[in-house]
């Protein structure tokens, strides 16, 4: 069974930085975060490739965020700066064996983390 675990989420003024951590059970997924703030439905975030190529992120994080790998530790990561107050959500790893920004592409996910960014 592929297990996900997500860590590194927490309160943080806007403005600051967090640094979200995902390790795998397994090795050769594509990863991606994605997040859900209450009401809301569940966003695509970031995702990145086996490889560590081919970055994509949403129009709201672009520039902001960074998705980034370890294969070697089975592990993605998604640094965030210039937080936002929108950026208050539950932010979940996910895996799979495609690239996409679509949730259903997604076969594995973790529990999420929570990021609260106060204003």
């Amino acid at each position: 069974q592929v297990q996900l675990v997500e860590s590194g989420g927490g309160l943080v003024q806007a403005g600051g930085s967090l640094r979200l951590s995902c390790v795998a059970s397994v090795s050769s997924l594509v990863m991606a975060w994605f997040r859900q703030a209450p009401g809301k439905e569940r966003e695509f975030v970031a995702t990145i490739s086996w490889t560590g190529g081919s970055p994509r992120y949403s129009d709201s994080v672009e520039g902001r965020f960074t998705i980034s790998r370890d294969n070697a530790k089975n592990s993605v990561y998604l640094q965030m700066n210039s937080l936002k107050p929108e950026d208050t959500a539950l932010y979940y790893c996910a895996g799979g064996r495609l690239i996409s920004t679509m949730a259903y592409h997604y076969s594995y996910w973790g529990q999420g983390t929570q990021v609260t960014v106060s204003s």
